[in-house]
This record gives structure tokens, C-alpha cells and sequence, in this order.
């Protein structure tokens, strides 16, 4: 089968497309044919060398995918062939709080992941598509939208009314702006483009923020919300951005950190206590939260958001156009037609 191979975290450039043996599904596993898989920043990361967790030899590349099972291993009961299905980040975090077996099934990174025409994924590792969904729009969901919906309503408890802020126009950001659309929350979206806050703006965003022109966004957030704050901040720039994510919020708010997309800096442990911040490191999720997470994408209708969409020869293309970041919402490739 064709698939994509990092033999070592040099660049873009090093990934290699190969001919590797069709997977066989094990006891317990299913065998996925990939129509299409999606794009995040730890992928970059990862073909970068840059991933804070390495990733194993002769890696696999990227962790959302989407298909059709067409073979199940023995003592598989949840599944049959035919089945439209998405891959789970972690494959073996079911339910609950994060065990210590989750992170060593992270896919495309600890585990080979979805960049083939065909992946062995654990029966408890794969979830059923929403059925308006296609494989691509379905492909977008795994990491960024699970990710999201962690943050919000595991960690949030969003609820209808309450106002939260997303940093960017970036695959979770932009699913941060749908679930909390969905949910009837006013949001707060900030991009240094103006072009972009449109669009986010004609998605239903409630307050636009250009981070370029007002550098000082916390303080545009507060005057904002009538000096309140916000209840939550949906927090991908990391350390260098985690200060104003703390004076953007009211007393008592939440910050979720996902990302680390600014880079390290310093942080006063008093901003923290003057704002009573609940802060909480959010890692995707569980299989539980993603089948939450099309339940309500179901019973609401929700289009995930393709900026673009890439042969499975145009992958390294695919790279390059997600480390240019000119994108808004996900970019997917289109494994098998």
C-alpha cells in the first residue's frame, strides 16, 4: 500500500512516500481503507523535528483520518465492514481521566498514524462518522475539533450565555468558535487579519480583535465584556501568550492551554492569584469526548471549516501551505478518491 515515511524529523522534505505491507488488524482492531486525513500543527512540528515528545523511527505521519472499515480482527463486536468511521488521537484512552497507556497510543507520533491508504486502528480507537459529514470534512475532526470541545465543555462547562475568546483562526480556534456558537456563548475572536475576522465574524463571532493593531488584546477584551472579562480563554499561543490570556479573563475564569505556538517566556505567579485563573493543560481527549462531540455536530448540523484540500501526492504542498499560515480553519489530504 502507499503510504507517507519520516525516516528522520529533518523537514518537509525528508517525507518519503513508500510502498509498505498491508496492515493486518489484530485481535481487538479494525482495518480502516483512508479516504482522507487532516493537518495539524504537532505534525509540522513532528516532520520538523520540533515535537516536545519525539516521535518513533521511520514514523507514519498524522493522527486524523477517516474511512471505511473493511476488515475486523477477532473479538471485534462494536464494528462491521462498511462502517464509516474516524480514528481517535489516543487509541487507547476510552474514558475517565487520561491513564498512563494513553499518551504511548498517541497516532503519528508514538504510533505510526493515518497518512496511508490503509491503518490497523484499535476497536475502541475509532469512532462513527456523523452521517452529513464527507471523509474529508470527517478527517478534520480527531485532534483540533475533540481538542476544542475538551477545552469547552469538559474543562468549561460551557453553557449558554458566557463568553469566551479564541486566539487565531486555526483549526481548534475556528471549531472553539463553532461549539461555542452551538452552545448560544458570545465569542471573542482575535487574528492579526482583518480578512479573517470577517469570516469569523459571518460565522457568528460576537467580537473581532486585530492582536496586530491592539496589542494589548486583554485589555480590548475587558473593555469588551463592561470590564468583566471573559469566562474562558481557548489559550494556542502557549507561555508567550499566556499572560494576557490571564487578564483577558474575570476573576475566577478559565484558561485552556493547548498549544505552544509562541514559544517560552516567564510568567509572574501573582497574575494567576490576582485573577483566582484556573489554568488546565488540555491533550485532545478521550474516544468518549469525540463520540459527545459528533453527537452534538449531528444533532446541530455542523460543517467543519476546509480551507483547502490536497492530493495524497501533494502532501509535502500540504505541509508547506500549513507552515505558511495563511489558512483558515483545516487542511486536508484526500487519500483515496
Amino acid at each position: 500500500m502507499r503510504a507517507y515515511v519520516l525516516p528522520g524529523p529533518t523537514g518537509i522534505d525528508a517525507l518519503q512516500e513508500s510502498d509498505l505491507p498491508m496492515p493486518k488488524p489484530k485481535r481487538g482492531q479494525v482495518l480502516v481503507k483512508v479516504h482522507a486525513c487532516s493537518l495539524n500543527y504537532r505534525d509540522l512540528a513532528i516532520v520538523s523535528g520540533n515535537y516536545r515528545m519525539g516521535s518513533k523511527p521511520n514514523l507514519v505521519p498524522l493522527s486524523d483520518g477517516a474511512g471505511e472499515i473493511v476488515e475486523v480482527g477477532e473479538d471485534v463486536t462494536r464494528w462491521k465492514v462498511g462502517d464509516r468511521v474516524a480514528s481517535c488521537f489516543f487509541q487507547r484512552w476510552i474514558g475517565g481521566e487520561a491513564g498512563p497507556e494513553a499518551a504511548p497510543s498517541a497516532l503519528g507520533g508514538a504510533i505510526d498514524g493515518t497518512l496511508a491508504q490503509y491503518v490497523a486502528l484499535e476497536e475502541n480507537g475509532v469512532v462513527r462518522i456523523p452521517a452529513h459529514l464527507s471523509y474529508e470534512e470527517a478527517a478534520t475532526l480527531p485532534c483540533a475539533a475533540v481538542t476544542a470541545w475538551h477545552a469547552l465543555m469538559v474543562h468549561g462547562g460551557l453553557i449558554a450565555g458566557r463568553t469566551i475568546l479564541v486566539q487565531g483562526t486555526g483549526g481548534v480556534s475556528i471549531f472553539g468558535l463553532q461549539i461555542a456558537k452551538m452552545l448560544g456563548a458570545n465569542i471573542v475572536v482575535t487574528s492579526s487579519s482583518d480578512a479573517k475576522l470577517e469570516r469569523a465574524k459571518a460565522m457568528g463571532a460576537t467580537y473581532l480583535v486585530n492582536y496586530k493593531t491592539t496589542p494589548d488584546w486583554d485589555k480590548a477584551a475587558m473593555e469588551l465584556t463592561s470590564g468583566r472579562g471573559v469566562d474562558q480563554v481557548v489559550e494556542v499561543g502557549g507561555a508567550g501568550t499566556l499572560a494576557k490570556s490571564i487578564g483577558a479573563i474575570r476573576p475566577g475564569g478559565k484558561v485552556s492551554m493547548i498549544g505552544v505556538l509562541s514559544g517560552a517566556a516567564e510568567l509572574n505567579p501573582m497574575l494567576i492569584m490576582a485573577k483566582r485563573a484556573n489554568i488546565q493543560g488540555i491533550s485532545v481527549g478521550s474516544t468518549q469526548m469525540f463520540e459527545a462531540l459528533n453527537a452534538a455536530i449531528a444533532a446541530n448540523g455542523v460543517k467543519p471549516v476546509i480551507d483547502k484540500v490536497f492530493d495524497f501526492a501533494d502532501t509535502k504542498a500540504a505541509f508547506a501551505h500549513l507552515k505558511g499560515a495563511s489558512h483558515f480553519g483545516k487542511i486536508v489530504i484526500r487519500v483515496t478518491h
